[in-house]
């Protein structure tokens, strides 16, 4: 059975930043792409942040991003602790959400309608910034 556990949801000052944690149980971790999707009151649920598997030709990770959070926030994975993160700088009001983790496709790298591939989800962390 797989498990998906985020945490690191607090309420921030504007500017601020947070770090959201999530780790996997019940997959093969290594092989899997992994995503952050938030959902405000009232929105709909939105893709934040893809990281997929493995390396690519250049060592770096394979990574995407909304619109709204490139250059402010940063994806990031550790596969021996089955672990993924978001790093959120420069928080804006409007990034209050409820921040979810969703394992996704195997061999995923983030190309192409990513957000319509995650499997499993977490119960989600809230992310509160005020001004």
């Amino acid at each position: 059975q797989v498990q998906v556990a985020e945490t690191g949801g607090d309420s921030v000052q504007a500017g601020g930043s947070l770090r959201l944690s999530c780790t996997v149980t019940g997959l093969t971790f290594t092989v899997r792409g992994m995503y952050w999707f938030r959902q405000a009151p009232g929105k709909e649920r939105e893709g934040v942040a893809c990281i997929g598997y493995g390396y690519d030709n250049n060592s770096n990770r394979r990574t995407a991003y909304a619109d709204s959070v490139k250059g402010r926030f940063t994806i990031d994975r550790d596969d021996d602790k089955n672990a993924v993160y978001l790093q959120m700088n420069s928080l804006k009001r409007e990034d209050t959400a409820m921040y979810y983790c969703a394992s996704g496709g195997r061999w995923d790298v983030c190309s192409g309608s990513w957000t319509g591939r995650a499997e499993d989800w977490g119960q989600g962390t809230q992310v509160t910034v005020s001004t």
